[in-house]
């Protein structure tokens, strides 16, 4: 029988958690990948070359979702490596200041670069990112670098698909993979596939099913699935047989997002679609982050899965509404407030 927060799971239970935490162990969640800055237009409809002020955030999907799991209450670390220079400090901080321990982030010595992503906002549903990644810190983090003893503290591990575009960044990723299987860390795959970052279609696919083997829980756009099924003979794009692949590995459950058509969550005997809630759309990115760490709290809370699902949808529904990514990461008193005024009508 298996056991949650919220006690037994019933047998035959389909909304059921299927994921088993250690409970025993001190601290909730970690993150390892990609750690940079975002800066994003402060004056909205209009192109990124007549954009004149933009403001500066901590970006990254790893990192915003570290800052999202920490709002949430979680107990929160970050893996990574930063750039010895005004940036890289300024990330470290800020993230100390979101009560995100940084003791496994290392401080780059060879005079690599910080990330950078300029957003341009032209209406609620055009967006774009311009992307600086040229010799940057985040890419450099070596496999001796990532800590075992730091990573068997944890519930959960996030890994990044970003990270695994490169060495030495990639040997870490996995040497992080066999310290979280070897430790019951339950592990989670943010697929988060970035083209400018990888040499080929076939390096991509690759690496990221080496990674998808070791996971428990894999989360990822339709695009993004399709990016890694290149080699297979999926024409029509079926989720299920996309889903019903990785199950027989490790994965427990597969997040499959299809954008404004909302999202399906499969485990191996069924899925799930979770409720969709209105925003005020400002602009588009941020909300796979923020769904991504409401999902994965409501997990470590021992919820139903289509349950984790609204409460992550919700989270998305609030970060679109707002100008960061990073710093609109909402509170579970702001996501359950939000939920319970859609619900009311009072959000339309």
């Amino acid at each position: 029988m298996m056991q949650t927060m919220n006690g037994s799971c019933r047998k035959g239970d389909k909304t059921m958690n299927p994921i088993l935490f250690d409970r025993t162990k001190a601290k909730d969640f970690a993150a390892i990948g990609r750690l940079c800055i975002d800066l994003n237009a402060n004056e909205f409809n209009r192109p990124m070359e007549e954009t004149r002020s933009f403001t500066k955030y901590v970006g990254g999907s790893p990192a915003n979702i570290a800052i999202g799991m920490s709002r949430l209450g979680q107990k929160t670390g970050f893996i990574g490596k930063v750039a010895n220079d005004q940036m890289g400090r300024y990330i470290q901080g800020y993230l100390e200041e979101n009560q995100i321990d940084t003791s496994s982030i290392v401080v780059d010595q060879t005079g690599a670069m910080t990330g950078l992503a300029f957003t341009e906002i032209k209406s609620p549903t055009d967006c774009s990112i311009l992307m600086y990644r040229d010799n940057v810190a985040d890419l450099l983090l070596q496999p001796s670098e990532v800590n075992e003893e730091y990573i068997k503290q944890f519930k959960v591990l996030l890994i990044s698909g970003t990270a695994l575009a490169k060495s030495p960044s990639r040997e870490a990723v996995f040497i992080a993979l066999e310290y979280a299987r070897k430790h019951n860390v339950i592990v989670v795959f943010d697929i988060d596939y970035r083209p400018y970052t990888w040499a080929s279609p076939e390096e991509t696919a690759i690496y990221y099913n080496l990674a998808a083997e070791k996971c428990d829980v894999i989360i990822g756009t339709r695009e993004e699935f399709d990016r890694m099924e290149c080699f297979e003979q999926n024409l029509e794009r079926d989720d299920r047989i996309t889903a019903q692949k990785w199950f027989g590995y490790h994965a427990k459950i597969v997040v499959i997002k299809h954008g404004k058509e909302g999202s399906i969550a499969y485990t191996r005997d069924a899925s799930y679609k979770g409720k969709a809630y209105p925003s005020k759309v400002l602009k588009t990115f941020g909300a796979g982050d923020s769904y991504a760490a409401g999902f994965i709290y409501g997990l470590l809370q021992g919820w139903e899965i289509d349950r984790c699902m609204s409460f992550g949808g919700a989270a998305a529904s609030i970060v679109i509404s707002r100008h960061s990514c990073s710093e609109a990461m909402p509170t579970v008193q702001e996501i359950t407030d939000y939920i319970d005024q859609c619900e009311k009508g009072i959000i339309v």
